[in-house]
């Protein structure tokens, strides 16, 4: 171990982030239901004020280097052979992307029906030419 401390497992990423979302839905007033298994195309249930369930896929976002974007996978691999990786889309399996970003500490919650099938930025602060067209703030999915 160096002064950085040891490496951190991607599962481990993966479970924080999770735990995370799970927190932080259920301080929101979320009821928060898990899945039995690991082989569900979304992390996470949670129910509405309404009573309504929303299925919800568990995502790390990460911070550009200026800190002024955050940036997500919205779909995940398919590796069956090394000749044919492909990505999945979450479209019409799950309704949102519940995206933690660590350095942040904070929760952002993106329906899957707004995003496409790669990786997806919210901008925390305005672009240098101040760009305001189709940009995605962050700030209108935090949780």
């Amino acid at each position: 171990m160096g002064v950085l401390g040891p490496r951190r497992h991607t599962q481990k990423t993966g479970d924080i982030t999770e735990y995370a979302a799970i927190t932080r839905l259920m301080e929101c007033g979320y009821g928060v239901l898990t899945p039995v298994g690991q082989m569900h195309r979304y992390d996470l249930v949670i129910e509405d004020a309404d009573g309504k369930f929303w299925r919800v896929q568990c995502k790390t976002g990460w911070l550009n280097e200026d800190k002024s974007k955050i940036t997500f996978s919205s779909a995940s691999s398919m590796n069956y052979t090394v000749k044919q990786k492909g990505w999945r889309s979450y479209k019409g399996q799950c309704e949102y992307f519940a995206v933690y970003v660590e350095e942040l500490r904070k929760v952002y919650l993106i329906p899957v029906d707004e995003v496409g099938a790669s990786n997806i930025t919210l901008r925390l602060t305005p672009s240098k030419n101040n760009q305001e067209k189709n940009v995605r703030w962050a700030k209108d999915y935090e949780l």
